[in-house]
């Protein structure tokens, strides 16, 4: 009988060990966490990404066929070359997220994703471009 009881146990805990660990809480992904929210959401949370509206005047933009596009303007260039390296320019499109969350970001695909980060001018060039025209601030 004892061999049953501590075979039990033994199997209870593994079966509790292994649920533990499925509910244990991974390194959260920005960009996931933003996946099955509604656009919109909540205009106050600079996690909720925005779509912009069909009527709006940054969507009746066709962009820059060149940068897949990407509105004119200084920095599309680079923030072109930079950004396709890694994913399209739909996922920049896409985005309506606050100032401080560009910058956020930006450390974000630096530090946990691997992106190569250019010089210090260039970032700047990059990230105003990505304030001006994707920002819920604007």
């Amino acid at each position: 009988m004892p061999r049953i009881v501590s075979t039990a146990i033994l199997g209870i805990s593994a079966l509790l060990l292994g649920a533990g660990l499925a509910f244990a809480e991974a390194n959260l992904d920005p960009m996931e966490a933003l996946r099955a929210r509604p656009a919109g959401s909540n205009p106050l949370d600079p996690m909720t990404a925005l779509s912009a509206s069909a009527s709006s005047a940054k969507e009746a933009e066709a962009g820059n066929a060149d940068f897949e596009g990407l509105p004119d303007g200084p920095g599309a260039e680079e923030t072109y070359y930079q950004c396709v390296a890694c994913h399209s320019t739909e996922i920049i499109k896409q985005q309506r997220v606050t100032d401080l969350r560009w910058d956020e970001l930006w450390d974000w695909m630096a530090k946990s994703q691997g992106m190569v980060e250019p010089d210090e001018e260039t970032k700047a060039v990059i990230l105003a471009y990505l304030k001006q025209h994707f920002s819920s601030e604007r």
